[in-house]
């Protein structure tokens, strides 16, 4: 037999594969599961038993069996799902319905298939969660709807005491982001150096994810896609604030001859890191670790010096973020022993070197749970970041030290976007264990966490906590409260410093909101003053960073015992809410108007303001940008109208971003649910 013209049935294999969304004109499918080619015959036709066809499928430039970069097979009367393999499913006749299968274990990327070296067509290979044989296999519909089909998503930014959720658009099946994602893969130095043996380590996603890891962050001068900056002013790029998605990040880094974009944060690293991984076939989520220990000399502990003024020593390297975002993505992991599969961190913040790389994970995150500090791959960095001690230290105006009593803990409320919903699903008890149950106390044991096992729980009798009053809005002046108790039967004559500065949501401390210090502070028996801190916007507006975030800290020196207790607490300031009207009946390919609505807070004016919309198969893979021309004076409403022509079917999230002067990115978004 003898095939003259030949169809790849794009709409119908794309389908069945679930990557029809990056569009039916070319062939996408998974691996370890079969797809479906048309041959129309020229002379001849086919006979089961006697026709044969000599099939070899290739990829990267050195294609060589040994690798796997290159299969070699014929006709099986069915398929083999463990191995490259090809059936017909077609009567006897001049139209040939061949099956092709590809090896669950294969490498993924680009293919080229020759059928008797006569016909050749391309094809684009993925991780295949839907496969039980595939190492990324998820058995739940709901989980891989949210896991790799979901464009859009949450992810939560703020302060342990108030989770911020942020919505972000991974369009990760948009148009040319599949192509950005492949380019990742041949940008990498690894493939640079050894094209061969790279494509090759294409089949195990344990070495995939790592190399995202690496290449998502531009560290390592190699071509990766973002530059991190934790300044105050982002010259030279925009703010990290102001991406609403990775679409135009990684499309940004593709035509630009692969030059890093300008700048990223920790949320924005571990986004782009979800949408490539999803668009490759893994299931990824974003996670955020809140009060996240960034550990650089690795012995589990976070030291902070204070002196008399409340004011901290800030030459260490190691740092408490308030939050750090990573990723988790689902995999077996046949390199360890059993009970280590399913989610593993990874994370393409740039902090500390891997193998010489700015790169972290991929690590189970049950081996965190356990204190498996061995396990590949930087189990110690990820542990000390949910698990570091926090020690502050007083330094008296003498030179003498005293440890000072306070209760802030590493590792609060991990949280991920819940399946299926926006709200917030709290995953801390798959990263570690009760506090105090003795299950902790071993994982300490074997993680030889000696600051936490000599912990004594210090009691100076005094007292000290921190309350807000409620509703603190970006604008307002308000108040804030330094409770302190005595516990004890004696007098106490206290010095109590009460200080509030901006602070960047990666704890670096900035300039001074209000401060109180009290030389003459004293409590009875069982006593306790309400101490104020008045906060006003004339004072923080200035000093705010686009994290909205200041940090209040109370320090209650004992002068009779030189003892010390400290209570520390963010407030998150809000931002106005923007107000998302959508007009018109949503449906696929009709135009929509969104109405978009933000009252000024400030009793300042607000310039320059810019209303931009941005979403999944919403926009058409770009964003949409309205600007005001007139200023925006105290109390009144900025409004404008901005239409977009929704493009598929389904629940869309649309993501509006809010720029001027004075407010710095604003965000917001609206469930939208397109008709058919």
């Amino acid at each position: 037999m003898q095939a003259g013209t030949w169809d790849l049935a794009c709409q119908f294999n794309n389908t069945d594969h679930h990557t029809e969304l990056n569009g039916t004109d070319r062939l996408i499918v998974r691996r370890g599961q079969a797809f479906t080619i048309n041959l129309y015959l020229n002379s001849g036709s086919y006979q089961p038993g006697y026709s044969q066809l000599h099939i070899t499928a290739e990829t990267g430039p050195q294609p060589e069996e040994q690798y796997g970069t290159r299969a070699v097979f014929g006709l099986n009367d069915e398929i083999d799902d463990m191995c490259w393999s090809a059936a017909v499913s077609s009567p006897p006749g001049d139209t040939v319905c061949l099956s092709v299968c590809a090896a669950p274990d294969a490498p993924i990327g680009r293919y080229i298939l020759t059928l008797d070296g006569r016909i050749q067509f391309d094809f684009i290979l993925l991780f295949n969660p839907w496969c039980p044989r595939d190492v990324v296999y998820m058995d739940s519909e709901e989980k891989l709807a949210e896991y790799v089909l979901a464009q859009d998503g949450i992810i939560f930014r703020g302060d342990a005491e108030y989770p911020v959720p942020l919505a972000w658009y991974f369009g990760q099946f948009e148009e040319g982001i599949l192509d950005a994602c492949l380019r990742i893969l041949d940008m990498n130095p690894k493939h640079r150096r050894n094209p061969g043996k790279d494509c090759s380590g294409r089949r195990n996603v344990i070495y995939v994810t790592r190399v995202l890891s690496a290449m998502i962050n531009s560290n390592d001068r190699d071509y990766g896609v973002l530059e991190g900056c934790w300044k105050d002013t982002f010259d030279g790029g925009v703010s990290p604030m102001s991406w609403r998605g990775s679409v135009q990040i990684l499309r940004t880094w593709s035509s630009t001859s692969c030059l890093p974009v300008r700048f990223g944060q920790c949320w924005v690293f571990a986004a782009v890191a979800c949408s490539v991984s999803r668009a490759l076939g893994i299931p990824c989520r974003v996670v955020t670790n809140y009060y996240s220990a960034h550990d650089t000399n690795s012995n589990l502990v976070i030291e902070r010096y204070l002196n008399e003024k409340g004011e901290i020593d800030s030459s260490t390297r190691d740092m408490i973020w308030n939050y750090h975002c990573w990723v988790e993505s689902w995999m077996t992991r046949p390199d360890l022993p059993p009970g280590f599969d399913g989610w593993q961190a990874s994370d393409p913040t740039p902090q500390e070197k891997s193998e010489g790389v700015f790169c972290c994970g991929p690590v189970p995150v049950r081996a965190i749970k356990e204190g498996e500090l061995t396990f590949k791959y930087d189990a110690p960095f990820v542990f000390a970041e949910v698990n570091a001690d926090l020690v502050y230290t007083l330094k008296y105006n003498d030179g003498s030290t005293r440890k000072i009593v306070n209760d802030q803990k590493v590792g609060q409320k991990i949280s991920t976007k819940s399946v299926g919903r926006d709200e917030r699903e709290d995953i801390t008890h798959l990263y570690k264990y009760p506090e105090g149950s003795a299950e902790e106390r071993q994982v300490f044991e074997k993680a030889n966490h000696q600051n936490k096992l000599l912990q004594q729980k210090g009691n100076s009798g005094l007292h000290i906590t921190i309350k807000l009053s409620t509703g603190i809005r970006k604008g307002c002046d308000f108040d804030v409260f330094a409770i302190v108790s005595n516990n004890t039967e004696e007098n106490k004559k206290c010095r109590l410093v009460f200080a509030s500065r901006a602070v960047s949501y990666n704890g670096i401390i900035g300039r001074e909101c209000g401060f109180k210090d009290l030389l003459n502070v004293e409590l009875a028996p069982g006593g306790e003053r309400k101490v104020p801190l008045s906060l006003n916007y004339s004072k923080y507006c200035t000093n705010l960073t686009e994290d909205n975030l200041i940090r209040l800290g109370a320090l209650l020196i004992d002068y009779s015992t030189k003892e010390a207790v400290m209570a520390m607490r963010d407030i998150v300031l809000d931002d106005p809410e923007i107000k998302i009207r959508i007009l018109g009946e949503p449906k696929e390919k009709r135009k929509l108007a969104a109405e978009l609505t933000l009252q000024n807070p400030l009793p300042e004016p607000l310039q320059g303001c810019c209303f931009t919309i941005e979403g999944a198969n919403l926009t058409g893979g770009s964003s949409i940008a309205e600007k005001l021309e007139s200023p925006i004076e105290p109390g009144q409403e900025a409004k404008v109208k901005i239409y977009f022509t929704p493009t598929q079917s389904g629940l869309r999230k649309l993501v509006v971003d809010f720029d001027s002067d004075k407010l710095g990115h604003v965000r917001g978004y609206k469930n939208v649910i397109i008709g058919k």
